[in-house]
């Protein structure tokens, strides 16, 4: 099969675009959940235009042969990872910036462009896109709106699917395998017909390829940040404040967890001059500007107060609130270099913040796996990532198992089993687990409908 694809592309696409070099098609198989299995793909196509991922689908579904897409691979659910004999296609290569709309706060933009580049682009004329995942610097904005990705500011100001007016995406089912399908609008309200863009938006491939989003903006924050900085002797502290901050009406534009382990690794990586003595910091952002953004301020520190902490203070030093903004970014990658780490992605309401701290300790005590947490703490996002040596079988094991405990405390507590990261393949059993049987046949139906070949990210998302 793996010679009649490579022929059958090669009729209709340039050759340079394909890749058959084991190694590198191996490369492009995987995202960063290194603990979600890897299927052999037959042949990876770096596309760079429309047309060249409209002919890959329709000889795709003509010889039945998967469509893995992917864009930058810095997912962390295993959804981006190749099934065998499938073709991987590479989207990053498709950066244009079509148009950017100032009059009316819209930005028409392929796939592949960086979320980072993106801003920078913007930023010179006065836009802002808000959507900012720790990943920013590297990750796409096709893959941000395929698990429609949140980020430090979501909780003031959303998430993609928030921005997100309309797309183009080949599609198959009743559109026809390889045809292009303009979903959505590009003004500031509609409700023609089903709202098949939110549909797409989270949908991680599964429904078809995107390949144009057409995206809201804003006008570029104007006020000065405040950085709030809290220290806690334990989690459920920092939670209790964070639960405090929502009760009081506060709506900072990031409240991010870090916890002490996770202090630890950044600094003993980049040496950034981290004070890591606390077991919980607490980093608030707030930009309103004027008196009342400092009175905001003052309320997240009197939130914090509440708590208990070592300290609470509106930083005065704008490279330290940089730095420990940096530290928060640079989590995952620190933590990583501990060990395999297998990363959770559950969201719980608010209030249930501290328990359900206090309940990750428990089960990582348990099962005697180290938890390095970090955290969207302000809409409750929360990203413990359990870490193991290298080589250790019984380890690894336990740590699952404290996965899935993990997913059914968070369930438990009414929350969901992944806030931003996407389903994949680490999250399938969860999926099960948190909707209702008949919830999950409407979904099962809604794939039947638009991918009857079940060509589109096949074994992802939804089991059978």
């Amino acid at each position: 099969m793996s010679e009649q694809l490579l022929e059958a592309l090669g009729r209709e696409i340039p050759t340079d675009r394909l890749v058959t070099d084991v190694d590198v098609v191996a490369s492009l198989s995987a995202d960063d959940a290194e603990w979600a299995p890897v299927g052999k793909a037959a042949v990876a196509l770096r596309a760079r235009t429309e047309q060249e991922v409209a002919d890959a689908v329709r000889i795709c579904a003509d010889l039945r042969v998967p469509v893995v897409p992917r864009g930058a691979g810095t997912g962390l659910s295993g959804g981006a990872n190749a099934v065998d004999g499938c073709l991987v296609l590479d989207l990053s290569r498709m950066t244009a910036v079509k148009e950017v709309d100032a009059d009316n706060l819209v930005a028409v933009v392929e796939p592949g462009i960086v979320n980072d580049d993106l801003k920078a682009i913007l930023r010179e004329q006065g836009l802002w896109y808000p959507p900012d995942p720790a990943s920013a610097p590297w990750s796409t904005i096709g893959g941000n709106v395929a698990t429609n990705a949140g980020g430090l500011c979501c909780v003031k100001y959303g998430v993609t699917r928030d921005y997100v007016l309309g797309m183009r995406a080949v599609m198959g089912g009743p559109a026809g395998y390889g045809n292009v399908v303009r979903l959505g609008r590009r003004t500031a309200k509609g409700v023609a017909g089903y709202d098949l863009t939110a549909l797409m938006v989270g949908s991680e491939g599964t429904l078809g390829v995107v390949t144009e989003v057409t995206l809201r903006l804003r006008p570029a924050p104007r006020g000065v940040p405040r950085t709030i900085v809290g220290a806690f002797t334990s989690l459920v502290d920092a939670g209790r404040a964070v639960a405090e901050v929502t009760r009081r009406g506060l709506t900072p534009s990031a409240l991010e967890l870090l916890d002490h382990d996770t202090l630890v690794a950044v600094e003993d990586w980049k040496h950034l001059g981290l004070e890591a003595d606390a077991e919980a910091l607490l980093l608030a952002r707030v930009d309103t500007p004027g008196v009342a953004g400092d009175d905001e301020a003052q309320g997240v520190v009197d939130a914090f107060e509440t708590a208990d902490p070592v300290f609470a203070v509106v930083s005065t030093d704008d490279q330290e609130a940089e730095t420990l903004f940096a530290a928060r970014r640079l989590a995952y990658p620190a933590l990583e270099r501990l060990g395999p780490v297998l990363t959770e992605d559950v969201c719980v309401p608010r209030s249930s913040l501290p328990t359900m701290l206090a309940t990750l300790g428990e089960i990582g005590d348990r099962h005697g796996v180290k938890i390095g947490t970090i955290a969207h703490a302000g809409d409750g996002n929360l990203h413990p990532l359990l870490i193991t040596p290298v080589g250790d079988d019984a380890a690894r094991a336990a740590a699952q198992e404290a996965f899935e405990e993990i997913i059914d405390a968070a369930l438990r507590l009414g929350g969901t089993v992944t806030g931003e990261h996407g389903v994949g393949l680490l999250k399938m059993d969860g999926l099960r687990r948190e909707l209702d049987p008949l919830s999950l046949a409407v979904q099962h139906g809604i794939k039947s409908a638009l991918d009857p070949l079940n060509i589109f990210n096949p074994g992802k998302v939804l089991t059978a």
